[in-house]
């Protein structure tokens, strides 16, 4: 199995819903969030403005795609993105990269959204966030800020002319959309990088080894009511709002 931030996230929030998205891959209709239909046009909008984000990274205009960003909040978030650059980047950038890496007998993946490294290993890990902004400290514990860093270290030497890049050196800044002016940094360090190492590895066995009367229902019943299986676990119809 590929392990990703997404499905090791979804693991830890809930067993059962791992099992039924990953591995039976069950693909369930029902609406995550009520109403459905603003939920799903919020959802396309953010990846419609990743996609500008992305070709304005490899080198078109930003006046040239200022023109495709025509619905109110997309206009919106590409203006914040063009007036609040993130700063410190270097001149060479790798959008969408994916980098993997063996862990057990599966692999780990990220694919970043943008990855900034100096001659001599100084990297930045850009996300583009259109969700409202949340704390370091819960950017922090999140899969997906714990995966790139690691996988980063880990994986990113072929980036680096052949050398590892040092933890010491790796940042990830979380850009957020509907506020600019003040995007989450997190630094990493080389105790953080063990740690995570032995985090990853040992959540990816415990997955591994687990037998399927072992993914079990998340006590935490808030989480149901914003999950598209609610109604196959007996755990309501109607989505939250």
């Amino acid at each position: 199995m590929i392990f990703s931030q997404a499905n090791l996230q979804e693991f830890l929030e809930c067993k059962r819903r791992f099992f039924l998205r990953y591995v039976l891959k069950l693909d369930w209709p029902a609406h995550v969030v009520e109403p459905g239909g603003g939920w799903e046009a919020k959802s396309r909008l953010g990846r419609e403005f990743h996609r500008l984000v992305y070709q304005h990274q490899i080198g078109i205009p930003s006046e040239t795609l200022s023109g495709l960003a025509t619905v109110p909040d997309l206009r919106d978030w590409w203006q914040s993105y063009t007036d609040h650059p993130v700063e410190d980047l270097a001149e060479a950038r790798l959008p969408e990269l994916v980098l993997s890496a063996p862990m057990g007998s599966s692999r780990l993946l990220a694919k970043y959204d943008l990855l900034s490294i100096r001659p001599g290993g100084d990297a930045i890990i850009v996300d583009w966030k259109t969700s409202k902004a949340r704390s370091n400290r819960w950017l922090k514990a999140r899969m997906q800020t714990r995966v790139y860093r690691y996988l980063l270290v880990r994986a990113g030497s072929s980036l680096n002319s052949g050398q590892p890049i040092e933890p010491g050196r790796v940042e990830m800044v979380y850009w957020f959309a509907e506020d600019p002016d003040r995007p989450a940094r997190l630094e990493y360090d080389a105790d953080q990088y063990q740690e995570d190492e032995t985090f990853l590895s040992r959540l990816i066995e415990q997955i591994e080894g687990l037998p399927v009367e072992g993914f079990e229902l998340t006590d935490d019943l808030s989480r149901c009511r914003f999950c598209p299986y609610r109604s196959l676990c007996d755990r309501g119809e109607r989505p939250g709002r």
